[in-house]
């Protein structure tokens, strides 16, 4: 028979270590056949996260006051998606700008001509989480313009609604843009509702493919800091500009400067 005065409690976990550097679930456990009722029940909320992430309108106006306020320029478009319903059920609206916006933005280019045009063009578009944005996007965008190259022309931020990545292709070439990065709010995982995205282009121009672009992922506080995500674009569009491409040719070695712009907080791996 156990001595109760030897007992200490139950034994440590050893997945605790594991726990503390990821947001995935791991070694839930189980009550009978199911998992236990608590991990039941934090998965209900992260999937209703998720759910509210994809379906929550952008306050376009708020995020285009908080850019002002920043000293941006701002433009606002729309994708030819009228809706967010629609925008869900027909991606291919959402790759492209509805037919009042494309006719101010050319106009816009063709105005400025020919000195029209800009280094690098940021877009900054809602995607699958407008949560994203409203949390990450203004510190995000403020990071970029500081560490843009020298001498740098930065055109103005436009501000996209029910946008996909290929928005930004439309815009960039009416804008003239030599590279366009569009801002992005990432499908939502079970863990990382708020997750945004950074989409390199070089030389915009509708009907670029996936295989053109470069990709930096899941920039939010517990993933890659606005800090470590600038950075490692400006080293991409440095790199873009030598090799006049981006994409599959593009080879991303950035990794020493991500590094020592810092850690994310908590020490949480990428990708969540």
């Amino acid at each position: 028979m156990t001595d109760p005065a030897s007992f200490n409690g139950p034994a440590p976990d050893p997945w605790d270590d594991l726990r503390a550097h990821t947001a995935a679930r791991l070694a839930l456990g189980r009550a009978g056949t199911a998992i236990p009722t608590r991990a039941l029940l934090d998965f209900g909320l992260a999937h209703a996260q998720a759910r509210d992430a994809v379906h929550l309108q952008l306050d376009a106006d708020a995020l285009a006051a908080q850019l002002t306020d920043l000293g941006c320029t701002t433009l606002r478009v729309a994708s030819a998606a009228p809706d967010r319903a629609t925008y869900l059920l027909r991606p291919d609206l959402g790759r492209r700008l509805c037919d009042a916006d494309a006719a101010r933005l050319r106009s816009l280019g063709d105005a400025d001509a020919p000195d029209a045009g800009c280094d690098l063009l940021l877009v900054v578009a809602d995607g699958l989480s407008s949560l994203a944005i409203e949390r990450h996007a203004v510190p995000l965008a403020q990071a970029i313009v500081q560490t843009a190259p020298p001498g740098w022309r930065i055109g103005p931020v436009v501000v996209a609604t029910q946008a996909r990545v290929a928005l930004g292709d439309e815009v960039g070439a009416l804008l003239g843009a030599r590279m366009v990065a569009v801002l992005i709010g990432e499908r939502p995982g079970l863990s990382s509702p708020d997750s945004l995205g950074i989409y390199l282009t070089w030389h915009p121009q509708v009907g670029c493919s996936d295989a053109q672009r470069n990709c930096i992922s899941n920039v939010r506080p517990e993933g890659l800091a606005p800090a470590a995500a600038a950075a490692r674009l400006s080293w991409l569009c440095t790199e873009a500009r030598r090799l006049a491409l981006t994409g599959i040719g593009l080879k991303d070695r950035s990794d020493a400067l991500t590094m020592n712009a810092g850690p994310a907080p908590g020490g949480a791996l990428p990708g969540g």
